[in-house]
């Protein structure tokens, strides 16, 4: 049975590990970066009024410049696998990395109270930390969106495809576009990381559904699974 198109959306260097990852899986992934990762100007306050760094993606750690070396003596609390290891390659230490959201990290910090420095992107999933927790946000990389490439629009146009979507900014990019080169809804299929990128994505999709847990491996997955 021939595999349909599938497509990653991500930024480098993540569409190259999300390819590299789906071959090892037995699948062909194409990356159309639909996006660009570029750091922004922030000023730091004082290391010595923060107790840890809390980071919801790799990025903050490859984005956020030479003002992170003030903190590398704090442990890192990472949203995930994948941001922990991005953390230990800038020479930090991590305390924990958790397997959902950042809410759900929060109340799984053991010593408490705590005073967190978050490192975020420009566009960020709001969070409401416990009464013990207090948490200060630096904006230190923003997600530059790009209109999409001709090669990309034919295969979509084609339908069939099957388009891999990592966050709520993508998806709602991917849609906008896709309404823009008047591309059929209903001839392309979405797998989500999680419901809300889903969501963000919004109606219309000849199917969209969105991998158990928010790793590469189970997206890659639920992929095997729709294009069985």
């Amino acid at each position: 049975m021939t595999q349909p198109p599938i497509i990653t959306l991500r930024p480098e260097p993540h569409a190259t590990q999300m390819c590299v990852l789906a071959r090892q899986k037995g699948l062909d992934v194409s990356a159309f970066p639909l996006s660009e990762v570029r750091p922004l100007a922030w000023e730091g306050p004082d290391p010595a009024s923060f107790d840890a760094i809390l980071a919801g993606s790799a990025n903050a750690f490859r984005h956020a410049g030479e003002g992170l070396a003030r903190y590398r003596s704090k442990p890192v609390f990472a949203v995930g696998p994948a941001t922990g290891r991005a953390a230990s390659e800038a020479g930090f230490t991590v305390g924990m990395a958790g397997t959902g959201g950042l809410q759900q990290l929060l109340p799984l910090i053991p010593e408490r109270p705590v005073r967190l420095l978050r490192l975020a992107g420009a566009r960020h999933v709001p969070i409401e930390p416990p009464e013990d927790i207090t948490v200060t946000t630096r904006e230190v990389y923003e997600v530059v969106h790009m209109p999409m490439p001709g090669e990309m629009a034919d295969l979509l146009q084609a339908g069939g495809a099957l388009v891999l979507l990592h966050s709520a900014g993508a998806a709602e990019h991917f849609a906008a576009e896709c309404d823009r080169l008047g591309i059929d809804r209903a001839g392309v299929r979405l797998a989500a990381l999680g419901p809300r990128i889903a969501e963000a994505a919004g109606a219309g999709w000849a199917e969209v559904q969105f991998a158990p847990k928010p790793a590469n491996g189970a997206l890659l997955a639920l992929a095997q699974k729709m294009c069985q």
